[in-house]
């Protein structure tokens, strides 16, 4: 008959396997999560900086072609068709109270 060997010895030699063996996979692991992390937030810095490049050399061909024609910028142009005075905020109205309503009675 075979030496019966308790659940809890098999256990702890597990337990010490598998914290041997499990700690080096899960260190590797969240190295490689972190690099992945940083490399995507740099590749999206790049990508959102060559957007803004390419929005600001279509701006300028679009002022450059505008100046060709002999027209104005856009926002000069409504700038100086404007009346006198005028400016894009609210017209003045009512005027509105800070304060606040008062409290009902109970």
């Amino acid at each position: 008959m075979p030496p019966v060997v308790p659940p809890f010895l098999i256990g702890l030699v597990a337990a010490s396997l598998v914290k041997r063996l499990g700690k080096p996979v899960v260190r590797g692991l969240v190295k490689t999560t972190v690099s992945i992390g940083i490399e995507a937030k740099r590749a999206v810095t790049e990508a959102g900086e060559g957007i803004h490049d390419l929005a600001a050399e279509a701006t300028a061909e679009a002022l450059a072609a505008q100046m060709s024609h002999g027209a104005e910028p856009a926002t000069a142009t409504a700038a100086a068709g404007a009346p006198q005075g005028a400016s894009r905020t609210k017209p003045a109205g009512k005027a509105r109270s800070t304060a606040s309503a008062p409290a009902k009675a109970r």
